[in-house]
C-alpha cells in the first residue's frame, strides 16, 4: 500500500500550526518513533492574509498561488492526506483544486469533517460559530453544515473586534489570565449549547483555559480535532492492510 503520509500546510499562524502538529503526534501513540506516520509541515507564514483577501480582494491571486504551490509540494513528497491548518483558507479550496486537480481526494476539509462529526454524535439543530470575520462573512460554514442539517449562528459584527483580539493574542503568543477569563465570558454569552471554534488559534485559548481550571458549560467543537479523528482511523486501516 501507499505509505500514509500527512502533509500540514500551516503558518496561518505559526503557533496554531505548532499546536496542531503536537496534537497530531499525540494522536498516534507509539513505543517506537517509526510506528507513527510521516508528517510533513510547511510553516508557510509568508502567505498573504486570508481575511484581507476575502474582505478587500487583496493579493487573492497570490494567496491561491501560494496555497496551490504548497499543496503540489506535499503531493510530490508523497502526502496521502493534506490539511490546510487554517479555517479561512478553505474559502479558496475550490480555486486550489482547480489548479491542482489531483489534490481533491487528498485534501481533508476540516470544516466538513467537523459538521460530519457533530451530526454523527447526534448533534445538530444549531451551533454558534466563533471565527474570523472573513470566515463568517463568506458563510462557508453555513453552506457546508447545511448538508448535515445544522444551522450556523454567528456573532454580531460588533463582536468581530474582540474575536480578532483573541486570535491576535495567540498569534503574538501573549496569553494571560485576563485574556482567558474574557474568552470564557465571551463563549458563555452564546445561547447555543454547541460552539464551533472556527479559527485554529481559538482551541489554544480553550486548552489554556482548561489548564488554568477555567471550565465551560458548553460543548466545544474543534474542526482540527475532527480531522485528527478521521486520520487516526484511516491510519489504523492502513496498518491493518499493510
Amino acid at each position: 500500500m501507499e505509505d500514509y503520509v500527512i502533509g500540514i500546510i500551516g503558518g496561518m499562524g505559526s503557533y496554531a500550526t505548532i499546536d496542531f502538529f503536537r496534537r497530531l503526534v499525540d494522536a498516534f501513540p507509539a513505543e517506537k518513533e517509526w510506528e507513527r506516520p510521516r508528517i510533513i509541515v510547511d510553516n508557510y507564514c509568508t502567505m498573504p492574509s486570508r481575511v484581507r483577501a476575502i474582505l478587500y480582494n487583496e493579493r487573492a491571486d497570490e494567496l491561491v498561488q501560494d496555497l496551490s504551490s504548497s499543496v503540489r509540494s506535499m503531493i510530490n513528497l508523497g502526502a496521502k492526506r493534506i490539511i490546510l491548518a487554517c479555517n479561512t483558507s478553505h474559502v479558496f479550496l475550490n480555486n486550489v483544486i482547480e489548479r491542482v486537480p489531483e489534490s481533491e481526494e487528498k485534501i481533508l476539509n476540516i470544516i466538513d469533517a467537523c459538521g460530519k462529526e457533530i451530526k454523527c454524535r447526534g448533534g445538530g439543530g444549531s451551533v454558534s460559530l466563533i471565527a474570523s470575520e472573513g470566515t463568517i462573512q463568506t458563510q462557508i460554514y453555513n453552506k457546508i453544515f447545511m448538508k448535515y442539517s445544522i444551522t450556523v449562528n454567528t456573532p454580531h459584527e460588533k463582536q468581530f473586534e474582540l474575536i480578532r483580539k483573541f486570535i491576535e493574542s495567540v498569534k503574538k503568543n501573549f496569553i494571560d489570565l485576563n485574556v482567558l477569563k474574557k474568552f470564557k465570558d465571551f463563549l458563555d454569552s452564546f445561547n447555543d449549547e454547541i460552539l464551533v471554534l472556527g479559527c485554529t488559534e481559538l482551541p489554544i485559548l480553550y486548552t489554556k483555559c482548561v489548564e488554568n481550571k477555567i471550565y465551560f458549560s458548553k460543548t466545544i467543537e474543534d474542526p482540527l480535532q475532527a480531522a485528527i479523528n478521521i486520520m487516526t482511523k484511516e491510519y489504523l486501516l492502513y496498518k491493518k492492510g499493510k
